[in-house]
């Protein structure tokens, strides 16, 4: 294997397969969490809800600073301070006796996940071979949801664990306090990644940057020829120099008429991308499936599903992109996705709930059975009103404690056409909007406002999705499931007419052409 091959797998190992994966399991093993860490602090629903969108807060900010950060300590060094973080982060949410402290926890992480997020394709974009650039770049997105996948993963096995009785996770207290693994255990990758950073070199465009001419060459000659190196090192200098030279777009430049069209449609990209509620599927996938009566168990075991059509899905997407083009890859998931939230919203409007004799009885013995008796023989036919009245006779912390297993004994519906929901709704968004989304915002507006048009829309995307994951418990506490995935699907149908009519298709098109044809002087 040649030099500059081996150095490539080296920085899609350290830089992309781990920074990558560390960002998706972050932000997605709370799914498992949030079931005991509901009973052991006693939440509401928007507290709930704040303990996962917290994170998204905090990388909202974090993404608005890596970059300034980054010119001035190197990408290097930043990515270093991201996995400290995330240790920090870990062992801080596994340990955290409040749930103040928790929150400060996650937020630490998100942190690390916004710098991550800004600064690990950067890095690789700036330091790969022109011909593989957008393939390790791209492979970055892979990795972000191999990530998601392992936290479910994860997850599901240390409910296991907890469950098994061996001495080893009884001594360990894994029957007790499985939440606090689930949280804990990503030090592991993030003290890997931490290490291994330090065989990482510097992005050779940052020692350029700071003038040190002769480091920049060095590493460049690490995975091709002195000659091809020396060439690409004037070919930076030369477009640095004629960047400086040339006047930078403005904030203000954003709102001239001109530019009317492509912030339209990088705005409501933007915003749809979230608001059909993808995120409240990666970060509460457990809890939806636990509403369809399935358990606790089976619940995990369907999230491990999701993950793995992630996968599938995203790397279909990368290998469709420029073959299809952008708008049918949009229509086709759009669509997608608003048959399956309707057919959600169906399952769950078409379900009923009785507690008969033998289902109170089967139920566990930590629960006082004639609480339940008054509601014997009564059938619901609303989650809403079901879960509330069985709360009003058990109260809070016992009906939260065992919330999964009173669903699972009263529930009639078919749970089979929640999982195909489920699944066909991450099929659809990640061949489609999911990774799609990127690709338009490098490809829609004008080179002189590009940096600071995406950094706005991606901050938009950003706040949608906090307000997504922060209001989702309460949406299914007050709404109900049937509401809120008919509301997911309400605008994910506007997205579609919005798709079909107003955004063009970019494949195949200069950036000079785009450029021209979407704006007006």
């Amino acid at each position: 294997m040649k030099n500059d091959t081996r150095f490539i797998i080296m920085i899609i190992a350290l830089i992309v397969a781990l920074g990558g994966l560390l960002m998706g399991f972050d932000a997605s093993v709370i799914s498992g969490a949030v079931k005991f860490i509901e009973t052991d602090f006693s939440l509401t629903k928007l507290e709930l809800g704040w303990s996962v969108a917290s994170l998204t807060l905090s990388s909202t900010l974090a993404m608005m600073v890596a970059g300034p950060v980054s010119d001035a300590l190197g990408r290097r060094t930043v990515l270093r301070i991201a996995a400290v973080l995330y240790a920090i982060s870990a062992i801080g949410s596994a340990l955290a006796p409040t749930f103040l402290l928790l929150v400060i926890a996650r937020m630490v992480g998100g942190l690390g996940v916004g710098a991550s997020l800004i600064l690990a394709p950067m890095y690789i974009a700036e330091i790969a071979p022109p011909k593989m650039r957008g393939r390790l770049v791209s492979f970055n997105q892979l990795n972000i949801v191999i990530g998601i996948s392992l936290a479910f993963f994860t997850n599901y096995l240390i409910l296991q664990w907890g469950k098994s009785g061996a001495d080893w996770a009884l001594n360990w207290g894994l029957d007790q306090h499985q939440w606090r693994y689930m949280l804990g255990i990503e030090t592991i990758p993030a003290v890997i990644y931490f290490f291994g950073l330090f065989f990482v070199p510097r992005s050779p465009r940052w020692l350029l940057m700071k003038g040190q001419y002769e480091e920049a060459v060095k590493i460049m000659k690490r995975y091709t020829s002195e000659e091809t190196a020396q060439a690409e090192i004037e070919r930076i200098k030369t477009a640095m120099q004629n960047k400086t030279k040339k006047k930078e777009g403005q904030f203000s430049d954003l709102f001239k008429p001109g530019l009317k069209l492509v912030l339209l449609i990088g705005v409501v990209v933007a915003v749809l991308q979230q608001i059909t509620g993808i995120n409240s599927v990666f970060f509460y996938a457990p809890m939806i499936f636990e509403q369809s009566g399935i358990g606790t168990d089976a619940s995990f075991v369907q999230a491990i599903l999701v993950g793995l059509v992630n996968i599938v899905f995203t790397v279909a997407a990368l290998l469709l992109i420029d073959k299809l083009g952008r708008k049918p890859l949009l229509v086709v998931g759009m669509a997608g996705i608003t048959l399956c939230m309707g057919l959600l919203a169906y399952g769950f409007s078409s379900a009923t709930y009785t507690l008969d004799a033998p289902s109170i009885g089967g139920l566990p013995a930590e629960i006082d059975q004639s609480l339940l008796q008054p509601l014997q023989g009564q059938t619901f036919t609303s989650d809403v009103d079901f879960k509330q009245a069985v709360e009003q006779q058990l109260g809070y912390e016992t009906f939260n404690t065992y919330k999964s297993q009173l669903i699972t004994a009263s529930i009639s519906m078919n749970p089979t056409l929640i999982l195909i929901g489920i699944l066909g709704f991450v099929a659809a968004f990640a061949i489609s909007i999911g990774p799609v989304m990127w690709v338009l915002f490098s490809e829609l507006f004008p080179n002189k406002i590009r940096g600071i048009a995406i950094s706005v829309v991606g901050f938009i995307n950003s706040l949608v999705s906090f307000l997504v994951q922060w209001i989702f418990p309460w949406e299914l506490d007050t709404l109900g499931s049937a509401t809120t995935f008919l509301l997911y699907g309400v605008f994910a149908a506007l997205g579609l007419i919005f798709i079909i009519r107003v955004i063009p298709e970019t494949k195949g098109k200069s950036l000079e052409e785009l450029e021209k044809q979407l704006t007006t002087s």
